[in-house]
């Protein structure tokens, strides 16, 4: 079993905007003022100059284009609605926003297969939106596959007994906690855990600050320690340029890279990009108005694929 893998899905935008429905919980959105025309093509241009960056290095990037009709403005993040294993299953997810479940389409799976993938069985967990519970795919959950550890900081969007479900069926060990964030002055839970946290085969980066609750905190810190990962702290401050939203791939060679946006490198202390790259180098692109209106940024938009081929 690898932490890492050579392929990714993702989803090219052709409605983005900011998404009202997500800006009441996801305190990272903004405003941009300018017309949702050229909101969205900024979005497009960011996202092929990172798809160009990602394959340049031999990460296999598989696009599909989002449709048209659908208007789903955070199409560009389909990590929070499906996540692909190596057995074969394929887990779909309950979503908050009503107008991001739109998102979940057939032709996904359908590309996959003619791209050689096996898909042996769909794990649906959807119906739990009805009940008003959710749990946002590898937005809310972060999959140690070597370990069999699950991580996942409860929100509105991370119900816990829907997690605890998710850790029986897939064979991983929870590992909860809360992890919050000043807004306004108050101390706010974050919406996804991928964008306090981002687990590597060796190393974890991760905002231990945003974990008020000392034992919780604690026990964070004892599962990455047990497992020998590396822990590189960041502040509150770097959370918010997306310093957490990283995901680690493998390109040509087996070289391993950690991706994240411009705005997260640019955040980084030289001491934590030596202390990254002494694992794997780092491939930055800038997603700024992704981040902006959209409130997620590299991690979100990847979703890593580890079916096995036919």
């Amino acid at each position: 079993m690898q932490q890492t893998t050579d392929t990714i899905l993702m989803i090219r935008p052709v409605n983005f905007r900011m998404n009202e429905q997500t800006a009441v919980n996801n305190y990272f959105q903004e405003e941009l003022d300018i017309k949702n025309t050229e909101i969205n093509s900024k979005a497009q241009q960011e996202f092929d100059v990172f798809v160009e960056k990602l394959r340049a290095v031999g990460i296999t990037v598989i696009v599909e284009s989002d449709d048209e009709l659908m208007d789903t403005p955070d199409s560009v993040f389909p990590n929070n609605w499906v996540s692909f294993h190596s057995n074969g299953d394929i887990a779909i997810y309950p979503m908050f926003a009503e107008n991001r479940r739109k998102e979940r389409r057939e032709e996904v799976f359908m590309r996959l297969e003619t791209e050689g993938f096996k898909i042996e069985n769909i794990v649906d967990y959807t119906s739990a939106e009805d009940e008003g519970v959710f749990l946002e795919g590898t937005g809310s959950l972060l999959l140690d596959r070597v370990n069999n550890k699950a991580y996942c900081a409860l929100s509105p969007r991370a119900d816990e007994d829907l997690f605890i479900e998710f850790c029986e069926d897939f064979e991983y060990t929870p590992v909860v906690f809360t992890a919050n964030q000043t807004v306004d002055g108050k101390r706010l839970e974050i919406y996804h855990t991928n964008v306090m946290m981002c687990l590597a085969e060796n190393f974890a980066v991760i905002c231990l600050d945003s974990i008020d609750d000392k034992k919780e905190r604690k026990n964070v810190v004892k599962h990455l320690k047990q497992d020998g990962k590396e822990i590189i702290s960041i502040t509150e401050a770097q959370m918010h340029q997306f310093a957490g939203n990283m995901l680690q791939l493998r390109g040509s060679n087996n070289q391993r890279y950690l991706i994240m946006s411009q705005a997260a490198y640019d955040s980084l202390t030289p001491q934590q990009i030596k202390a990254i790259e002494k694992h794997c180098p780092i491939i930055s692109s800038s997603l700024e108005t992704i981040e902006t209106c959209g409130g997620g940024s590299a991690r979100c938009m990847m979703v890593e694929v580890f079916l096995p081929k036919v």
